[in-house]
């Protein structure tokens, strides 16, 4: 038996409880890891509270990401005592996840922990951060390069926005990051942000093409606030979006893209090939301070994580939740 998070839908309703699950219960998979850390993301917010339809299948243990040792396995690449890492794959949604004490898993999906990072710096990266450096590549791709001028982050506070500032401040960007959360001026400064800007500018519906500014974007927002970023990047330049908080819609006009070039780039991690998940990760470790890491993250116990996605959903939590299932 171990402990684990899991989420139950029946007659009785939709619900999440900590609680004790058998070794047997646990799915298919070739590679079995004793989880030391998982995280908490905006996807396992929507999952554990219901708030949105991410499980999509029941029972489910949620946690999109983990970190732990290869207890048992009969793949080739991974033997008993490796290090190992997974980020998305549908974990969480389909399989079951990381917010619990084992996990079975298909060895495909994961990674070798990257060398230079302890187990829980790993997870205070986690997806969050991982979609980041995705995002980021993402930018360098389609030229721009931090003599081009400013790159806006949207949700500057959260998981995503804040590793992009941090990454994107120490490769050199001038770094302006949008939050609704003025008091966490000094925060965003600390990570690298040039400049603090007032969400609010871009939530509301706004004009088809508005003034030149950015050279660049890291967008974990959509809906308004996709559209409105993209109508005032500058000529050529480029939008990376990963994230719906705002909402999955996109009230925006095809102005930016035809007259002035823009390209909207989609960001998908969750299932990125492998190769881009290696070179995102190796990128992590060069182009990212990990003294950052502690500012931008808190660790919980499993106990704590049900009534922290709740705040999570709230908009009350800041940067990244790493979560030590063992207590």
């Amino acid at each position: 038996m171990f402990k684990g998070i899991l989420i139950e839908k029946d007659d009785a309703g939709y619900r999440a409880n900590l609680t004790d699950i058998d070794e047997a219960q646990l799915p298919e998979g070739d590679v079995t890891v004793a989880v030391q850390y998982s995280t908490l993301n905006y996807k396992d917010g929507l999952a554990i509270t219901g708030k949105g339809p991410v499980v999509r299948k029941f029972p489910m243990v949620p946690g999109i990401d983990l970190v732990g040792t290869v207890e048992h396995s009969s793949n080739p690449e991974y033997k008993v005592g490796d290090a190992v890492v997974l980020n998305g794959w549908g974990v969480g949604e389909g399989h079951w996840g990381g917010l619990a004490q084992k996990a079975r898993l298909k060895g495909d999906w994961l990674v070798p922990l990257p060398k230079g990072f302890t187990p829980k710096q790993a997870m205070a990266i986690g997806t969050a951060g991982y979609t980041a450096m995705l995002c980021v590549m993402a930018l360098e791709r389609h030229g721009v390069t931090p003599d081009k001028g400013e790159v806006l982050v949207t949700g500057a506070n959260g998981g995503v926005g804040s590793v992009a500032v941090a990454i994107l401040a120490k490769l050199g960007y001038t770094v302006v990051a949008s939050t609704g959360r003025a008091a966490e001026a000094e925060y965003l400064k600390t990570l690298g942000a040039a400049e603090i800007v007032d969400r609010a500018q871009f939530s509301e519906p706004g004009r088809p093409l508005g003034k030149e500014r950015w050279a660049g974007a890291v967008d974990s927002v959509g809906s308004h606030t996709l559209a409105n970023v993209c109508a005032t990047t500058r000529y050529r330049g480029a939008v990376a979006a990963c994230g719906l908080a705002q909402g999955m819609d996109l009230p925006a006009s095809v102005a930016p893209f035809i007259l002035r070039g823009v390209t909207l780039a989609g960001v998908d991690s969750v299932m990125c090939p492998r190769p881009d998940r290696l070179e995102a990760w190796s990128r992590l470790a060069r182009d990212l301070d990990p003294a950052l890491l502690e500012l931008i993250t808190h660790e919980i116990g499993l106990s704590e994580a049900i009534p922290t996605a709740a705040e999570l959903m709230a908009g009350k939590v800041r940067g990244r939740v790493v979560v030590d299932v063992n207590r």
